[in-house]
Parts: C-alpha cells; sequence; structure tokens
C-alpha cells in the first residue's frame, strides 16, 4: 500500500501543476508594467535580516508612543484628494518642457505630462507619470503649470523600471532622500488582490544629514546618531498582533512585517505614503492609528548591497513564505533542498516548493533552487525534489 501511494504522488502533482498558472515573476506591477524587477531592493523581503544597532534610538526618535497613519485614502482633505496620485501614459503621449529650480540634479525635460495630469494636493505638488510603453517613470516635485502649457518644479527625476540603477550619488528627485517615490506607495488594487510585495514609503519629522543605501541624498542639517538617515529601512516586529485587523488593514501590516518600510522624506511621524482612490474605506484605514511606533523596529539591510550603485539585492538564500526559517542545504551539494528552512528534507518542502515556485523564481537565487539544472525553476523541480525524499 505504501509502494502504490509513493507511485501516486506524482500523478497528483502532476495533475495539480496542469491546472497551475505560475506568473512570469513576482515583482508587482502597475497596468501591467513590472515596478522594478523582482531582485530589486524595493522589492525584497527584509522579515529575516538582523535588527540595525541603532533601531531603539531611531525609534524613539520618531515618536515609540506616536502611531501610524494612512496619508492616503478616498474623499477630501482640506478641499483635495488624499494621498499621491499617479497617472500612466502610452509611449506616444506628448512630451512638454519643464524647468527646475534644481537643474543641477533634475533630468531635464521635456516630461510627457498630460494636460490633466493629477498634482499632489497640499504643498508638495508631486506628479508621477508612468510611460507604460518604455516602462519609464516620471516624476517632479512643486509642479506649476504655466499658460503655455510648460511646467516649471523643484525638481524632477527618470527612472528606468526594467534597470536596477539608482540616482547619482549626492543627487535628489521629486523626493527628498533621491528615491522614487511610485514604487512605494500604497495603492487601493494591490491591497484588494491580497498582497503589498513591495515597502511602503514613509516620512518622519526630524532625519540625520546623511542617508544609506539606497537613498542617494540627505535633507536635514542634524548630525547626532539618534536620527535616522535616509534611507533607512524598518519593519513591523514579528510578534506584532494583527489577527484584530480588518482584513485590508491586515494586507498592509503584512507588507510591513514582510517588505517593511524606507524613510524617503521630513514629515510626520509613521506617516504612510498611498495614492488615493475612491474605494478606500477611511474608517478602516484609520485603524492603522492602533500600531504604536514601539512596534517598529529599524532594519539593517547592508547585507543586500551587492554594489552601492544599484539597487540590485546580492544573490542569496531568503526566507520562503510561509515556511519557518531560512532554507538549508542539507548534503551540502549546493542545492537548498531543506525549502522550509525546519532543517530537514522531506513532503513539506516538495508542497512548499510547489506552493511558492513563482515566489521562487523571482525572489530566490536559481543556481540554489534550480535542483533538476535545466536552467529554470519550474515544476520539474517539484518533481526532483520529491523523487530525492
Amino acid at each position: 500500500m505504501v509502494e502504490a501511494t509513493a507511485i501516486q504522488l506524482p500523478l497528483v502533482l502532476l495533475l495539480l501543476a496542469a491546472l497551475l498558472v505560475v506568473p512570469a515573476g513576482a515583482a508587482p506591477a502597475i497596468d501591467g508594467v513590472p515596478v522594478f524587477p523582482g531582485d530589486h531592493i524595493w522589492n525584497a523581503r527584509v522579515d529575516t535580516l538582523p535588527v540595525d544597532p541603532n533601531s531603539a534610538l531611531y525609534v524613539s526618535t520618531i515618536g515609540a508612543a506616536r502611531t501610524v497613519h494612512a496619508d492616503f485614502g478616498s474623499g477630501l482633505w482640506d478641499g483635495g484628494p488624499i494621498g499621491i496620485p499617479f497617472v500612466t501614459v502610452p509611449g506616444t503621449q506628448p512630451k512638454v518642457p519643464v524647468t527646475f529650480e534644481y537643474a543641477d540634479e533634475s533630468d531635464p525635460g521635456p516630461y510627457p505630462i498630460p494636460p490633466d495630469a493629477p498634482i499632489e494636493w497640499g504643498s508638495d505638488h508631486h506628479i508621477l507619470v508612468l510611460d507604460r510603453d518604455h516602462r519609464l517613470l516620471y516624476e517632479v516635485y512643486a509642479a506649476e503649470k504655466q499658460a503655455d502649457g510648460s511646467w516649471r518644479a523643484g525638481s524632477g527625476a527618470v527612472f528606468d523600471l526594467a534597470s536596477y540603477a539608482l540616482r547619482p550619488d549626492g543627487y535628489t528627485s521629486a523626493d527628498a532622500a533621491g528615491l522614487p517615490i511610485l514604487p512605494g506607495l500604497v495603492r487601493y488594487d494591490e491591497v484588494a488582490a491580497g498582497e503589498i510585495a513591495h515597502a511602503i514609503r514613509f516620512t518622519a519629522p526630524q532625519t540625520r544629514r546623511n542617508y544609506v543605501w539606497p537613498a542617494r541624498h540627505y535633507a536635514s542639517s542634524l548630525t547626532a546618531a539618534r536620527y535616522p538617515p535616509m534611507g533607512e529601512r524598518f519593519r513591523l516586529r514579528a510578534d506584532f498582533d494583527v489577527s484584530s485587523f480588518s482584513p485590508e488593514v491586515r494586507v498592509v501590516l503584512r507588507a510591513l512585517k514582510e517588505y517593511g518600510m524606507i524613510l524617503a522624506d521630513n514629515g510626520s511621524s509613521w506617516y504612510l505614503s498611498g495614492a488615493p482612490d475612491p474605494r478606500w474605506n477611511n474608517d478602516r484605514l484609520a485603524e492603522l492609528g492602533r500600531v504604536p511606533g514601539s512596534a517598529f523596529e529599524a532594519v539593517d539591510v547592508s547585507s543586500l548591497m551587492a554594489d552601492p550603485d544599484s539597487g540590485r539585492v546580492r544573490p542569496g538564500v531568503m526566507a520562503v513564505p510561509d515556511g519557518t526559517g531560512l532554507p538549508t542545504d542539507t548534503n551540502a551539494d549546493g542545492l537548498y533542498d531543506d525549502v522550509n528552512g525546519n532543517g530537514r528534507c522531506d513532503f513539506a518542502d516538495v508542497v512548499l516548493y510547489f506552493n511558492e515556485m513563482s515566489w521562487i523564481a523571482a525572489n530566490e537565487p536559481a543556481a540554489a533552487f534550480d535542483l533538476n539544472a535545466n536552467g529554470r525553476i519550474d515544476f520539474a523541480d517539484v518533481v526532483w525534489l520529491f523523487d530525492h525524499l
């Protein structure tokens, strides 16, 4: 009977594989456009990384007793939409001239800004434009439309979303940290789909005259060690109980545990950035106010940096979602057969590999998980793992 079951299990897996459509990659997408590659630092999980030695200082400075706030929502506040809007355009969108106050650190125009482009309400007046066909992101700060259809702005930057390139060292962008804004926004569609697979942009009142990878710019004269630098990554502690929150808020909180948030600008304590959308339920977003700053910890991401001028993370094994720890190589052959990290290779690893195949393909080093050596992560690796139990 045992022998018959062993024969049938691969057949069951093959039937499941016939029904499973594995996505090409796990990078978040907007209008079908991947927002940076899956192994970009914006899209990297940080839930298994070490705590920054200055974590307690940073949390205290930002405010351990202050609470999280969703700086986005539905409807209007003070006469304007709540959040940072964006627009997507085709590659044929006409470009218009843009002049910058900080021209020496801005990417020169023209930019494909539509005449009716949404502008962030309030003081920053950001405009974010995604060229769908060329995978180019155009962002400007302090935008003012001129009578002739051109624009004046404080600063601006263009990001190739198919690239890992960062801003030149020391350069700003449309954001104080020299980072793009759109990749860090919480969007309704991804929350409704049940997963935010990227870091979230956030602000703090006081930052240091310094920046850490992947940030490229600072916006402060403060030098004391208690002030967090631009680009500092934080995450919600793993032991913070999210069970009492509404489902959509749990999606945000899970992302804060897994992908964390990146300090990108000076502003109010623990303010999360997102895009306005009429479908947001503001009462439920207000639940985030139950999360205190003391529930966060700063993360040391230095182990992920392969090149200080690139957003690509260093190839390395990461904890697979729903696993119990870091995967291990149980027989020192270079293949990580203990997929769930429980210290042994067993059928639970086969199940986890099958369930998380697309995530493994997008996030793990291929050489460590291409078990059958065919050059890719696919169902054949699941079969190989089963056959070698």
